[in-house]
């Protein structure tokens, strides 16, 4: 269930003419934010969801059911998190079979929040999968094991330190967050890693994952050179979009331009006019841009952070195993 931090929607953009304070810079497009229709795409996604594990358990209801509610409540624990540390423009988003993500957009990243927001999805899964497994011990039921298994087992797997897993998210965030270097050898890592998972657990479905990465990572690479010249060239690219000046969106672009020129081909670098795929050009844009992050934990708060993950990931499953399977002498 991958968590995603960093998201903007573009449903539309809108020209305008040259500014007075830059005569002869044409504005950058104005970012507008899809802020409606996301709850109902949300629940046709949420539909098809139903539909494909409904056929995947041999249209076994309860089970589906089971999966929908560990989800939801995986996706709204980020969700209220978030809304709690007033992140703007939050969203749910369901991918079939896949899983789902909560999006938002926040000027300034705190690193404290961050963790908690991450944290908030798989914790209460796990406490909420071990309570219902502790009772089943002492008061045995097949419905309630399975649904405790459900919660304990995917919100376990989605504090494995992998990306885009929240375990993975989580390292990035406290550790390796703007380290390019490290973060590419962490990125192929993880790649490798859940390749291996999918195979050796004949769960073929979830090669999309490391599949997708890998493109992802091509176009990250890409991106980090672009940052490379920008940087160069003292262009702030730690900036959100709505502060970027004009003349710097018209660079970014030409760079993204001229590094992905068969993607972009018949759009010429340095002619500056809007293109009938603008949108595309601004998201990606807005990719190339960095939010700001506030390293705000000190050494005592990120062994704090740690302790809590290898206590949800490692020391809870432990307990409940050799509770399950006592050592008898």
């Amino acid at each position: 269930m991958p968590y995603k931090a960093y998201f903007y929607c573009v449903e539309t953009f809108e020209t305008e003419q040259p500014t007075e304070n830059q005569p002869g810079v044409l504005p950058k497009p104005v970012l507008v934010q899809d802020k409606k229709n996301w709850i109902r795409k949300s629940l046709i996604s949420l539909g098809i969801y139903a539909f494909l594990f409904y056929l995947i358990f041999n249209q076994d209801l309860v089970n589906v059911a089971a999966v929908l509610l560990v989800l939801l409540i995986h996706e709204f624990g980020h969700f209220f998190a978030m809304k709690a540390f007033n992140y703007s423009n939050v969203k749910l988003f369901v991918l079939p079979l896949l899983g789902a993500y909560v999006s938002g957009k926040k000027s300034i990243i705190s690193q404290k929040q961050m963790s908690v927001v991450i944290l908030a999805g798989p914790i209460p899964g796990i406490i909420i999968g071990f309570c219902l497994l502790l009772n089943n011990l002492y008061y045995p039921n097949q419905r309630i094991e399975t649904l405790g298994n459900i919660f304990f087992v995917l919100n376990v797997f989605n504090l494995l330190p992998f990306i885009p897993l929240d375990g993975g998210r989580l390292l990035e965030a406290l550790f390796i967050s703007h380290n390019h270097a490290i973060r590419v050898v962490f990125t192929v890592i993880s790649i490798l890693a859940l390749t291996f998972l999918a195979i050796s657990t004949t769960s073929f479905i979830l090669l999309i994952i490391p599949v997708s990465m890998v493109f992802d990572l091509m176009m990250e690479l890409k991106n980090h050179k672009i940052r490379e010249y920008l940087k160069q060239e003292n262009i702030n690219y730690i900036v959100d979009y709505s502060d970027l000046a004009d003349k710097d969106y018209w660079t970014i672009r030409d760079c993204i331009l001229l590094s992905f020129n068969k993607r972009y081909n018949g759009i010429q670098a340095g002619v500056h006019q809007y293109s009938i795929i603008e949108g595309g050009l601004l998201q990606h844009v807005t990719a190339i841009l960095k939010t700001p992050f506030t390293k705000d934990l000190g050494v005592l708060g990120k062994i704090i952070v740690t302790l809590i993950f290898i206590f949800f990931l490692v020391v809870l499953p432990v307990v409940y195993i050799f509770m399950k399977f006592p050592i008898t002498a």
